[in-house]
């Protein structure tokens, strides 16, 4: 069936403030046929250019987030562009709450010559339709994609490398929130909403290691570790409240054999990976942030380049 639009053409581009680089906006056809939103960038010149996948926290939202993030987080971009990659953030649909716990593994047949599914895709799986549009394109070198992810999107990039092999080739986990992916038990610092029913977890404090280590469902956190097969490094902060997660998150990769590091920061921005321009339009960045995004690009160059 032919596309009703070409998805390798962007629905709009537009002028990127102080920048010769233009942002352009796509949209991306999921595992169930609908469309997803991304922003991407690339560099001047000849390609096919590395590519690097940006994402932070829970999805929902739409272009004005890709918009915010074009305006307000414009220094990571930046500094992707300037080492040579291409780069795009993306919007996918928001987490559902267990969804990957309870879901099991996404099964695909046919009804009625269309698609029948076990399950609806989850944010992670919007993820993977994203990049694999991007691939597509022909100024992007297919064999060097990467994943640059925070908080939950940090989770997601542990879910995708667990059950989608080949997406990307190698991946950064920045405080990477990774309750249902290590089956953790939650304890009596989460909350059960009373208007909808959901846990809060907003409050959750597992900031020691060998905590974690008694919360967790071990045997099924190692089982989903062992499908791992890209390089990967994991990130922490270290007064975060989930500190403990971050750590036990490489240490299980590092036990299972895996190729992976591991570095910490102290700072108090919860993604100081990727700094924001304040309300006066200057990015507040500081010497810190500056190492870590320099570790991080040294780190997929030796993967991607």
């Amino acid at each position: 069936m032919p596309h009703a639009f070409d998805p390798q053409l962007p629905v709009k581009v537009l002028e990127v403030k102080n920048s010769p680089v233009p942002a352009e906006y796509f949209l991306a056809r999921t595992m169930d046929g609908l469309y997803v939103p991304y922003v991407m960038r690339v560099p001047d010149g000849d390609g096919p250019f590395p590519f690097i996948f940006l994402a932070y926290g829970n999805g929902g939202v739409g272009f004005e987030w890709l918009e915010d993030r074009i305006e307000r987080f414009s220094f990571i971009m930046d500094e992707l562009l300037a080492a040579g990659y291409a780069c795009a953030w993306g919007r996918y649909r928001a987490e559902v709450e267990l969804g990957y716990a309870n879901g099991g593994t996404l099964r695909v047949d046919v009804r009625q010559g269309m698609q029948l599914m076990n399950r609806a895709p989850l944010e992670f799986e919007d993820e993977v339709s994203i990049i694999e549009n991007v691939k597509m394109d022909p100024r992007i070198d297919s064999e060097r994609c990467g994943h640059v992810g925070v908080s939950h999107a940090g989770e997601m990039l542990f879910k995708i490398a667990s059950h989608y092999k080949g997406i990307v080739k190698a991946g950064v986990a920045c405080e990477p929130a990774n309750h249902e992916f290590l089956a953790l038990n939650t304890d009596s610092s989460v909350k059960i909403n009373p208007v909808s029913g959901l846990r809060d977890i907003e409050e959750m404090v597992m900031s020691n290691p060998a905590y974690v280590r008694t919360r967790i469902d071990e045997e099924v956190a190692t089982g989903r570790i062992a499908k791992i097969d890209i390089p990967m490094l994991v990130m922490g902060r270290d007064a975060d409240p989930l500190q403990g997660i971050f750590r036990v998150s490489y240490e299980l990769l590092k036990e299972a054999g895996k190729e992976v590091e591991w570095v910490s920061f102290d700072h108090p921005l919860h993604g100081y990976i990727f700094p924001v321009k304040s309300e006066s339009g200057t990015i507040e960045v500081d010497d810190l942030q500056k190492s870590a995004i320099n570790g991080v690009i040294s780190y997929l160059d030796r993967y991607l380049k």
